[in-house]
């Protein structure tokens, strides 16, 4: 299991994003474990990610963006960065 950032852990921005990321995934009907299974990703990173606790990898937020079916830019938008 990935360990929180100890850096960045907490960030208003990483807050933000998993919110945002949360947020898409559940008005999808899609479990963590399901959408960490589609962008293949583990699916306690994509716990900690929706909770601000990993600094996330571009190419990880464009990967959990397609299968949010939004583009990355405007997953960024939703969160409001």
């Amino acid at each position: 299991m990935a360990k929180p950032s100890p850096t960045h852990a907490g960030n208003p921005a990483l807050v933000a994003l998993g919110e945002a990321i949360r947020q898409r995934r559940l008005k999808m009907g899609l479990s963590q474990e399901g959408l960490a299974l589609e962008v293949g990703l583990d699916r306690s990173y994509l716990g900690g990610v929706e909770r601000g606790e990993h600094n996330v990898a571009i190419v990880n937020i464009v990967k959990l963006a397609k299968c949010l079916k939004l583009s990355a830019a405007r997953l960024l938008d939703s969160a409001g960065l």
